[in-house]
């Protein structure tokens, strides 16, 4: 039994050996998942190569799984596609399932054939996926991309900074393959452009230098103080409403895709009762700008296999109102269309409307260079640009 060097308490594992591989296979079936202590015990034979056990190779990951399905059941339903290494069902803190769980097989052929004969198996009355296990590293290359942060978004500057005057503020970071301000059909700068470096620590460096302190984030009990705080949150537009999201998302990961673009005060995917994602989540930023950026910055970006939706949120009321208002909406449009068949409006209630608060600003953060348009700011850091006193003046 293997223990703790300084506590001498036990480390919850142990190794037994046998004398032949027979007796070994045997203690595996009668002992695999038996209570011992009021615990099911998971026996399986010791794999001593660290690179093998981290390698993944093997390994499934499965998910929808009912509440009812334990350790035992899963391997033995898996079991008929080959020799199985571990099997284990996610539990919560009092034992119950979180409805996934992992299996290593001892042939990658045998996960193979796993993923493609079950996924989407019917157990127990639940459609399951069945799916290759992704490391931590896999899932954040799927959901942040394999390009190198090269890319520099400039924003808020005067219009009458040009080129020029951008590709010499940014040139002092590093070599720079490419420069552009976003203009206007008439010409004129919309207040944002980009620097594209040769390498990645050059715009590291352009973020990094040209930082800023920043405002402080609330402290959780600053931001509890009743309905009219709550309201003014949203009021102000810092609340942003994010869905469609990828069921590995958790706060961690919402809070780290959002980060680039500004302070956020809070982070929080919903979840079940079943600890499940409900595929959406509030990101709350310190003010309005920032969380102006992330909307445009993330709104329709793949994350995953999905592009995300964002919104500003609005509290509950609001959203009673303009349901009702809505309603009475339909209601009115539908009277008048039995009253005389006309296509005309009603002049009634009308849904309200939110304007997007203006960005005011001068920053500068990392833009992802992925298969997403240019005009759309996909971030990785963020940093205030030193304001500059007639830019056009400078070269």
């Amino acid at each position: 039994v293997c223990k703790n060097s300084v506590t001498n308490e036990s480390l919850g594992y142990a190794y037994v050996n046998f004398e032949n591989e027979a007796d070994a296979d045997r203690a595996i079936d009668v002992f695999n998942f038996e209570l011992m202590n009021g615990k099911p015990m998971r026996v399986m034979r010791s794999q001593r190569d660290p690179s093998l056990r981290k390698s993944g190779a093997g390994n499934i990951f499965i998910k929808n799984l009912d509440q009812s399905i334990d350790s035992k059941t899963l391997y033995d339903t898996f079991s008929a596609f080959g020799s199985i290494l571990s099997c284990k069902i996610a539990t919560n803190e009092d034992g119950s399932s979180k409805g996934y769980g992992f299996i290593q097989f001892e042939k990658e052929e045998d996960a193979k054939i796993a993923i493609k004969k079950a996924n989407g198996m019917l157990i127990c009355g639940l459609l399951v996926y069945v799916g290759k296990f992704k490391t931590k590293k896999e899932r954040e290359k799927e959901l942040y991309g394999n390009d190198a942060f090269t890319k520099v978004f400039i924003k808020n500057f005067d219009e009458s900074f040009n080129e020029d005057a951008l590709h010499e503020l940014f040139s002092k970071f590093g070599s720079i393959k490419s420069s552009k301000i976003m203009r206007n059909e008439n010409g004129t700068s919309k207040g944002f452009g980009f620097v594209d470096f040769e390498n990645e620590s050059s715009a590291n460096a352009a973020v990094v230098r040209t930082k800023q302190p920043r405002k402080r984030a609330q402290k959780k009990d600053e931001g509890q103080n009743g309905l009219q705080s709550e309201n003014s949150k949203f009021n102000r537009g810092v609340n942003l409403y994010v869905k469609n999201l990828d069921d590995s998302v958790n706060d961690d990961i919402l809070r780290k895709m959002f980060s680039p673009f500004g302070t956020i005060t809070s982070a929080k995917v919903m979840r079940d009762d079943d600890d499940r994602s409900k595929g959406f989540g509030f990101i709350c930023f310190s003010s309005q700008e920032e969380a102006s950026l992330a909307l445009i910055g993330m709104n329709n970006r793949f994350v995953g296999r999905k592009p995300l939706y964002v919104a500003v949120a609005q509290p509950k009321e609001y959203r009673k109102i303009y349901t009702s208002q809505l309603k009475q909406h339909m209601n009115s449009l539908s009277h008048m269309h039995q009253q005389n068949g006309s296509n005309n409006m009603p002049t009634g209630v009308q849904p309200p409307r939110y304007f997007q608060p203006p960005i005011s600003t001068v920053q500068a953060h990392r833009f992802h260079s992925g298969t997403q348009d240019s005009n759309k700011t996909q971030s990785e850091n963020v940093a205030h640009v030193p304001p500059l006193n007639n830019p056009s003046n400078q070269r």
